[in-house]
């Protein structure tokens, strides 16, 4: 045993006891925090990525610009899309005609737009009857499978093989070149894509638990695809929509520029693309230029946009 003298001195002062001894330590809390984050869902998760790509939110804003003046672009100007004045002839831009004139004295800035309306017009239906189409059929062939499956698949590899200008050309004997000749075009075999996306999704999603689980309730099959399958298809959907619209506007434009498409006095992209020919060399460059320009920009804007999308809804790649 110690002697009392050392006891004594090995006990504490009280007045040695420093302020903040008996207050309640604070943990350390920063490094929980950053680990446990607030539960994103699946959408919110992708909007998030789909943020930090610089690409394809600048698509995305070009893209809401470009509906935004295709709507209310043409009642800016004075001018309408089909008034002429042969004075104006080829006048450059200038703050009377913004885009300038071309060889008819039509306003280049109305018709640009107009010219826009028609091919988002053409772009967005085309998406929209390819999801429709191709949703149902691919649905269908997916879940149902076996024989089924076989002939469908058959049925697609027959429209698949059908030369793209040859039913055009049909369909323009049949129904005349208009609008409406060019969006049934553009879906006759458009909505096979799709179609086989969907069905290679629900191959994979139709043996997982909760579809077994909906068919041993005795779910109907169209159910099953609404409520089961398609939620959990719709990223890969939305990024083959994202990518039709700009294969239909380009197909629009193409059309239009051989004289298939669209015709005068009404504008489009192509049709405008088709009155400029030769004006680069007789100096009239601006009646080329911004169909041009519209036209590669907004297919460069979905095609980014569409690569951001894939990213942002790759269920792979959400933390």
């Amino acid at each position: 045993m110690l002697p009392a003298t050392e006891e004594k001195e090995q006990q504490t002062n009280p007045s040695d006891i420093p302020d903040d001894w008996f207050k309640p330590k604070q943990k350390d809390t920063s490094e929980a925090e950053s680990v446990v984050r607030p539960s994103l869902s699946y959408w919110e998760d992708a909007w998030h990525r789909l943020r930090k790509n610089k690409m394809a939110m600048g698509g995305l804003v070009f893209l809401i610009l470009l509906g935004f003046m295709a709507i209310f672009g043409p009642m800016l100007s004075p001018h309408t899309v089909g008034e002429t004045t042969l004075s104006n002839q080829n006048k450059p831009p200038s703050s009377d005609h913004w885009f300038g004139t071309d060889k008819l004295g039509r306003d280049v800035f109305t018709r640009t737009w107009f010219g826009a309306r028609i091919s988002l017009f053409v772009g967005i239906m085309a998406a929209l009857i390819d999801f429709f189409i191709g949703v149902a059929y691919g649905g269908i062939a997916g879940y149902k499978g076996g024989r089924t499956d076989s002939v469908m698949m058959r049925i697609i590899e027959i429209l698949y093989g059908l030369p793209y200008l040859l039913v055009v050309i049909l369909l323009l004997v049949v129904m005349g070149p208009s609008l409406a000749t060019i969006i049934v075009a553009l879906t006759v075999t458009g909505w096979v894509g799709m179609a086989r996306i969907v069905r290679g999704q629900v191959l994979q999603l139709k043996n997982y638990e909760f579809v077994l689980a909906s068919q041993s309730f005795g779910a109907k099959t169209k159910r099953i695809i609404q409520k089961n399958l398609l939620p959990n298809t719709m990223g890969p959907i939305i990024v083959q929509m994202t990518l039709t619209v700009p294969t239909a506007i380009f197909a629009e434009a193409f059309l239009s520029f051989l004289g298939l498409g669209i015709q005068s006095p009404y504008a489009s992209w192509g049709v405008m693309a088709n009155d400029s020919l030769g004006v680069i060399l007789s100096g009239h460059w601006w009646r080329l230029f911004f169909p041009a320009f519209f036209i590669s920009a907004t297919m460069f804007a979905f095609n980014v946009l569409g690569d951001g999308l894939q990213d942002a809804l790759d269920p792979k790649l959400r933390r």
